[in-house]
């Protein structure tokens, strides 16, 4: 098994594949039938992404990697569950994950929709209401900063899923304490496909 990347490393591999990303220079990289067969048996990420479901916010793309580089977590809205927290979990202990990466992005469709909820007071319907209840908590937090548009709310958001994570999970604040994982909140600009960091716990 290869050598695992400090979280430093990590980051600097996850910048270096945006930066390509945003140039449009992408080198589409371990995409190919010897890579496919080289994971057959087992897998070495050297990150964990867990970004929101957005169909425009495919991790892999945007820091220009391939099959095996990293694990990926996805739900609308970057919100935090069980599942998530054990997804996470396993990554860091099992795995040896040494970044994990909450991304964000502009225009966020979750976030919105609570933004409105808390505005409003009516809540949706069904499962949806789940969600609105799960990033309601950031949105008000950016409220009483005087946030009060989308993009400056997600990224607080993004701020609050990354200390959410480390407040919840024992294993991931352990990994942190210990220098054998950090945590990074990213921004992820949509109309330049730039990747921005806005808070972190651990060194970077």
């Amino acid at each position: 098994m290869k050598k695992q990347l400090s979280p430093a490393q990590a980051w600097l591999r996850l910048r270096e594949g945006n930066a390509r990303f945003v140039a449009a220079d992408a080198s589409h990289p371990n995409q190919d039938a010897a890579r496919r067969t080289s994971l057959v048996n087992d897998q070495n990420p050297f990150a964990v992404i867990f970004g929101c479901s957005d169909s425009r916010l495919a991790a892999e793309i945007i820091f220009d990697l391939g099959l095996g580089d990293v694990f990926v977590v996805r739900t609308a809205g970057q919100v935090i569950d069980d599942a998530v927290l054990g997804s996470l979990e396993y990554s860091v202990s099992v795995l040896n994950v040494p970044l994990i990466v909450i991304l964000g992005h502009d225009n966020c469709g979750a976030v919105s929709a609570t933004m409105d909820a808390v505005e409003t007071g009516d809540m949706p319907i069904g499962f949806l209401r789940d969600l609105v209840e799960r990033i309601t908590p950031s949105v008000l937090t950016a409220r009483r900063s005087g946030i009060l548009d989308v993009n400056s709310t997600s990224v607080e958001h993004t701020k609050q899923t990354s200390k959410r994570l480390i407040d919840s999970s024992r294993v991931i604040s352990d990994a942190v304490e210990r220098g054998s994982a950090a945590v990074v909140g990213v921004s992820y600009r949509l109309d330049e496909g730039k990747a921005v960091l806005v808070s972190g716990f651990g060194a970077l």
